[in-house]
């Protein structure tokens, strides 16, 4: 039985009850209709303020991070005055403000193999706003092991993608991909950027599909994945196939239940990096200072890309991208005592792998970054 609409209700949503494929009863299934979105950042901004406004009965938010200042410039859903609130909360107040009549539940913890199921299981859909692959994995099996719709869409820099997977009908991401790129392979947002508006465009194609699914109206993009480049205003579609060998939605699946996403991809289910590979091989910005004050020698090896010197520096360092790395070790001296550093600590991390394998000893990682640098040493560096 779907629930009636409110005269306020009938209203609000009279420009969606003008169109035939959507009309009241249309209007009422969105009301009874649950969505989970998993993150509250660039892509869960767009697409929980869209089904909010567009009367989804009942939200789920998933997030356990805070509004930090370099957020703003994506999302959406949060403000100047919301710095340091948490994500959910942030979100709910504004969800609601623009649509009282609906629910939205909040989950401010990290969505793990342990938590999944039972957040996940009362929601019709769920709405893959993740950053890392851990979480993307998990969303896909957790969709495939329960039969949801997984509306999928990734971003970086001027590039976007969206799907549904849903495996009652088509491909899910693993049938995709497999098996998840080799760890640092791909660059997070956190580290290579991303326009602002990408989200926005990327988030609302999100909303829309689920909106298509919870109705059941229009073509979604089962076994299609969208391909969208903001540079040159260009969308691409390629079809996809569902493959007879998934290990998860396929006839003779490996994986029957939720697994350890994080030792299966590699790395960490979250974007909060400290800047710290441990084991010894840390530095703090303090205690580098206080080596260069004593005039020890130290090579500072910088491994951001050309563009960010003009924000940030530290006189003397030496830049050689990560991306080129390897192929100019022969430019580094592997006597001298070297401290590598990026932005916040997570190129570095990499680059320090890659020095010890090609026996490196002499050498340390900047915990934290030239961010640390600028909050600890030189606050006339600007942080990013």
């Amino acid at each position: 039985m779907l629930p009636e609409l409110s005269r306020q209700e009938i209203l609000r949503y009279s420009r969606h009850l003008l169109i035939p494929e959507v009309g009241l009863d249309g209007q009422r299934k969105l009301k009874a209709s649950s969505v989970l979105v998993i993150g509250t950042g660039g892509l869960g901004s767009p697409v929980a303020l869209y089904l909010a406004a567009a009367g989804i009965g009942r939200i789920g938010l998933v997030d356990y991070d805070v509004v930090d200042f370099s957020n703003l410039q994506r999302q959406v859903i949060h403000g100047t005055s919301g710095i340091g609130e948490l994500k959910v909360e942030s979100a709910r107040r504004r969800m609601l403000d623009l649509n009282p009549d609906i629910q939205v539940d909040v989950y401010n913890e990290p969505f793990t193999s342990a938590n999944a199921m039972q957040i996940a299981e009362s929601y019709d859909l769920i709405i893959d706003g993740t950053d890392n692959f851990p979480t993307r994995y998990l969303t896909n099996d957790l969709c495939v092991l329960t039969g949801k719709p997984n509306v999928y869409g990734s971003i970086y820099r001027f590039d976007g993608q969206v799907s549904v997977f849903d495996a009652r009908r088509g491909p899910c991401y693993r049938c995709l991909f497999p098996e998840p790129p080799p760890p640092g392979l791909v660059p997070s947002c956190a580290e290579g950027g991303v326009l602002g508006v990408l989200p926005g465009t990327i988030g609302t194609l999100q909303a829309t599909e689920a909106i298509k699914v919870l109705l059941g109206i229009g073509e979604p993009l089962i076994g299609r994945l969208l391909l969208y480049n903001a540079l040159d205003m260009s969308f691409e579609f390629v079809k996809l196939r569902k493959n007879p060998n998934c290990k998860v939605c396929g006839p003779n699946p490996e994986v029957t239940q939720l697994i350890d996403y994080e030792a299966f991809c590699g790395v960490p289910g979250h974007d909060h990096d400290s800047g710290s590979v441990g084991g010894g091989w840390d530095i703090t910005a303090a205690e580098l200072a206080e080596r260069l004050r004593r005039g020890n020698h130290v090579k500072l090896l910088d491994v951001r890309e050309p563009h960010e010197l003009q924000i940030s520096r530290i006189e003397g360092a030496t830049l050689i991208p990560l991306g080129q790395l390897a192929s100019r070790l022969s430019e580094l001296d592997s006597a001298e005592e070297m401290v590598v550093f990026c932005k916040a600590g997570t190129r570095s991390a990499r680059a320090l792998e890659l020095l010890l394998s090609a026996g490196f000893r002499k050498v340390k990682n900047l915990q934290g970054g030239i961010n640390a640098w600028a909050m600890e040493v030189d606050p006339s560096q600007p942080i990013y």
